[in-house]
């Protein structure tokens, strides 16, 4: 029990916090394929690797429940980040219809829908992973959506580090020249066909008190 709290207090005290991390912030090189050390740790979603690329991976996801903010409106990344997580914060310790305490998961998912202007505030979606004795009946909740997902494939490319605004368009942007000219490139573009920028998901594992081997997401999510 004491790791979860752990890790639900130092999720928010790095979502709170402005300290500037310096080095810290700086990419580190990540095993693509590596499994996040935090799952072995807390609750994590299950999936299978279907194929594994240069610099990226494509998963298959089991069919499970999130618990997801409305939209919300930034020009920073982190700023929206911070915003949806102290909603779902106060979700799971228990500002909920069941007054019910939810253990920590991993990862936190930041859904982006990217501005069509630099100076443009994006939309966020922050979402949770129901803990799976959660899962038949999470608990409801004031401005908290509760989404099933279906089995769902994913095109995933790992990095390290403190993720920052500069470093996620920089991310997703590797990942579309990874999957260029391959079959799972054709269908993220047919699953995304009609959106004005693509849309993608930052996942985050880690503590803010994990120096060393943190390991960040992102994320495109597709049919086939």
């Amino acid at each position: 029990m004491a790791v979860f709290n752990f890790f639900k207090l130092s999720m928010l005290l790095t979502l709170l916090s402005d300290v500037k991390l310096g080095s810290w912030t700086q990419k580190e090189a990540v095993a693509v394929g590596g499994f996040p050390p935090q799952c072995s740790r807390i609750e994590c979603p299950t999936y299978d690797v279907v194929y594994s690329g240069d610099g990226y991976e494509i998963r298959l996801y089991n069919s499970s429940m999130w618990a997801t903010t409305s939209p919300i409106d930034d020009i920073s990344f982190v700023d929206g980040t911070r915003t949806g997580f102290l909603q779902l914060f106060n979700y799971i310790q228990g500002q909920n219809s069941y007054k019910q305490q939810i253990e920590m998961t991993a990862p936190v998912l930041t859904e982006i829908a990217p501005s069509d202007g630099p100076f443009c505030e994006s939309s966020f979606l922050v979402s949770f992973y129901v803990p799976k004795k959660n899962q038949a009946d999470p608990p409801p909740a004031n401005g908290i959506t509760i989404q099933k997902w279906v089995h769902t494939y994913i095109a995933v490319r790992q990095f390290g580090g403190f993720v920052t605004d500069s470093m996620i368009g920089v991310e997703a942007a590797a990942l579309s020249s990874s999957l260029s000219g391959t079959i799972w490139a054709d269908a993220i573009k047919k699953s995304h066909a009609g959106e004005i920028t693509t849309q993608y998901t930052v996942a985050q594992y880690n503590s803010p008190f994990e120096f060393d081997n943190r390991v960040n997401e992102i994320w495109f999510k597709f049919s086939m």
